[in-house]
């Protein structure tokens, strides 16, 4: 008799013990991105938030068209649903497919997204009015593809994608994330420098500040691509926090997107890690 009350008081505590565990661990969210603009609502998972936000940061430091942009990303989800994977069709690799033996570089050259994307443009603006193009000409005139019209399914997407990333569609792009993981100041600052190039950054601890300047158009659509490239970057930097123009996203709050209310509009892009 005392051993089966031994027993069960046991199996009672561990019951106890998984409940207030079960009770005080948040649930585990799905994760993905997320651009709405208009009626088109282009979702992608975190891997394809990531590289589609460094696509439209690497054109605007290019000072290249949102048109660029567009191109760019309708490309990348053609040849690789925009994963940066180290296989294909021969020797094409990387976001773009794009092949050693075609002059593309190396695939250690390749499989680095930072490469890969300034090779796409570099080949992009050799293309005389690619700009007026239809997207799908434009791509293939780049990528000489077996598969010549493929890109345009894609055209609806890129154009939501390009519009939220390179900020003229303000607060149209989020990701839900699963808060976790601790985040590094220095990585972040490097990160945003490597993607949009030498930009004005304060450090405060575990926060940077992006002061912005110049005409008040020019800082908004520069303030949300910036901001809205650091949640597209959020689950792979230990992001916590970005905040700009009153509004505010957060890693435990992903959920609710960008919201509004105790944030006083601003000039700056602040952001926080974990």
């Amino acid at each position: 008799m005392r051993l089966r009350w031994f027993v069960v008081a046991g199996l009672v505590s561990a019951l106890v013990l998984f409940a207030t565990v079960v009770r005080d661990r948040a649930p585990l969210r799905a994760e993905f991105c997320v651009a709405t603009v208009g009626d088109t609502r282009a979702q992608l998972d975190l891997e394809q938030g990531r590289w589609a936000s460094l696509i439209a940061a690497i054109a605007q430091q290019r000072g290249l068209p949102p048109r660029a942009t567009t191109i760019a990303i309708a490309t990348a989800f053609q040849e690789s649903r925009i994963h940066n994977i180290d296989y294909g069709d021969r020797d094409s690799v990387g976001l773009f497919q794009q092949r050693p033996s075609q002059g593309w570089g190396t695939v250690e050259q390749i499989m680095d997204p930072h490469y890969a994307i300034g090779e796409f443009y570099d080949a992009l603006v050799k293309i005389d009015g690619y700009q007026d193009m239809v997207i799908n000409d434009a791509a293939q005139l780049v990528q000489r593809s077996g598969f010549p019209q493929a890109y345009a399914q894609h055209e609806d997407y890129s154009r939501a994608l390009a519009s939220a990333l390179r900020g003229y569609s303000p607060a149209r792009f989020t990701c839900q994330v699963n808060a976790g993981g601790s985040g590094s100041t220095t990585a972040v600052v490097e990160d945003v420098r490597e993607a949009f190039g030498d930009i004005a950054v304060v450090r405060n601890g575990d926060d940077a500040s992006y002061p912005l300047s110049g005409r008040a158009a020019d800082i908004e659509a520069r303030g949300w691509a910036i901001a809205q490239y650091l949640v597209g970057q959020a689950a792979f930097l230990g992001i916590a926090e970005v905040t700009f123009d009153g509004y505010r996203w957060t890693s435990a709050d992903s959920d609710e997107g960008w919201t509004r209310g105790d944030v006083p509009r601003s000039t700056t892009v602040r952001v926080s890690t974990n």
